[in-house]
C-alpha cells in the first residue's frame, strides 16, 4: 500500500488556500472547489466539507506530517510567509538528530515539520 492524500474539509476552504499557497506554492491542482499540493511521494487537499463548522475544537487530535531535511530552515521560511507557530523547533533527548516543529492552519488543524526518520522494522507492506 501507498499512502496517497490527505483531505483537510473546511467550512470556509478558500481561507485554507491563501494559507497554504503562502507556504507551500502554487497548487499542484485546483478544480470543482478541491485544491492539492503535491508534498514528496503523497498530497494535500483541502475542500468543503458538509459536516465541517467553524474551527477545529481537537486541534491535536489528528496532526499531519512533512518531513524535511533542515527543519529550522523550513521553518523560518513558513514563519517568514505567515504560518501561525504552537511549537517552535525541538528534539528529544533520546533522539537529538530528529527535530520537530509545530504549526496551525486558520481553522486550527495542526501540521508539524520534522526531519526524516529511519523506516521502523517490519515496516514493509505485506507480500
Amino acid at each position: 500500500m501507498n499512502f496517497n492524500n490527505i483531505l483537510i474539509g473546511s467550512e470556509n476552504p478558500d481561507r485554507l488556500v491563501e494559507y497554504y499557497t503562502k507556504l507551500l506554492g502554487k497548487p499542484t491542482f485546483s478544480e470543482g472547489g478541491y485544491t492539492g499540493w503535491t508534498i514528496g511521494s503523497g498530497m494535500m487537499s483541502i475542500g468543503p466539507h458538509s459536516e465541517v463548522k467553524g474551527k477545529n475544537a481537537h486541534p491535536g487530535r489528528l496532526i499531519w506530517n512533512i518531513e524535511s531535511p533542515d527543519v529550522q530552515a523550513d521553518f523560518d521560511r513558513f514563519k517568514a510567509a505567515g504560518a501561525m507557530v504552537v511549537r517552535e523547533p525541538y528534539g528529544f533527548e533520546e533522539d537529538p538528530p530528529y527535530t520537530i516543529a509545530t504549526f496551525s492552519d486558520p481553522d486550527d488543524n495542526y501540521f508539524q515539520l520534522m526531519s526524516p526518520m529511519e523506516p521502523m522494522e517490519g515496516s514493509n507492506p505485506p507480500a
